[in-house]
């Protein structure tokens, strides 16, 4: 009886915390006021109140400010931060997280931004805010962080910059560890216009547990407190699935081979369940 009651208990308590997680905008690349507008109305329309981080950029003041505007424009107050690894716990920086109701990760390199907020009181405070039913967004290398298994962009085989991404072999594409809103998938951004199969599908070949989840440009995947997605933009989303594919294999030169990997090719309006792994009719 009491085994019974327990399982009962971690039932309802896991149907609990889905029911109070908030919303990810992630975004290939090239936000659009379309992605914005739905980032603001996921977070309260002129109740949101978003915190802009910036640290994968290169001039995060101009950006911030830029990004700011918008956001003011649109109808929902702003601000934004600016720290290091050394001063992300600062007083004033969780003073503003506690101000949040919303999150957006900026553009840039995905690995400066974790560097700057992995092992931080900061990026605790950032899941606080999803996990009380906030929104949390980014674009870009925003979008890079969401996933747990990071793609940093480097190859660790291939080194001519000026061809990139143009093999399929084992231990050529370079991971670390993201933030981890999406346990269950990798993402990849700008995908369709950097011609980016190569390296997700390399990885789907080292990571057949997981889904690929590749965004385009102008286009975003609006992931919803029950694990199921919602494409938006201008462009598609591409959902590599290897979780049923077999004879994974590599010849003496590091090709890869795969057998039976799925793919679905999704469109503005199209939908995806995370965890059935199916498109949603």
């Amino acid at each position: 009886m009491k085994k019974i009651s327990l399982i009962i208990i971690i039932v309802f308590s896991s149907i609990i915390l889905s029911q109070n997680k908030g919303y990810l905008v992630i975004i290939g690349g090239v936000h659009t006021i379309e992605t914005s507008k739905k980032f603001i109305e996921l977070a309260g329309g002129k109740d949101a109140r978003i915190v802009i981080i910036p640290n994968a950029g290169s001039n995060p003041i101009k950006n911030s400010e830029l990004h700011k505007k918008e956001f003011e424009e649109l109808g929902a107050k702003a601000d934004y931060l600016l720290f290091t690894k050394e001063t992300a716990d600062a007083d004033s920086n969780i003073k503003k997280m506690n101000w949040a109701n919303a999150v957006y990760f900026l553009g840039g390199d995905q690995s400066d931004l974790t560097r700057d907020m992995l092992g931080t009181k900061l990026l605790d405070k950032v899941f606080d805010i999803y996990n009380n039913g906030g929104v949390v967004g980014g674009s870009s290398a925003g979008a890079a962080v969401m996933s747990e298994v990071m793609i940093t962009g480097n190859e660790l085989m291939n080194k001519d910059s000026t061809s990139a991404f143009i093999s399929i072999q084992k231990g050529n594409i370079e991971t670390s560890k993201g933030f981890g809103f999406i346990k269950n998938a990798i993402i990849d951004q700008h995908f369709l216009k950097r011609k980016r199969h190569n390296r997700l599908i390399t990885l789907m070949c080292e990571h057949p547990d997981l889904l690929g989840i590749a965004i385009d440009e102008s286009t975003a995947i609006i992931v919803k407190p029950d694990e199921t997605f919602e494409v938006i933009g201008n462009n598609q989303v591409l959902v590599y699935d290897p979780t049923e594919a077999k004879n994974i294999r590599e010849d003496k030169r590091g090709n890869l081979g795969i057998t039976g990997m799925k793919m679905h090719l999704l469109i503005s309006g199209d939908k995806f369940d995370l965890k059935s792994k199916k498109v949603i009719e």
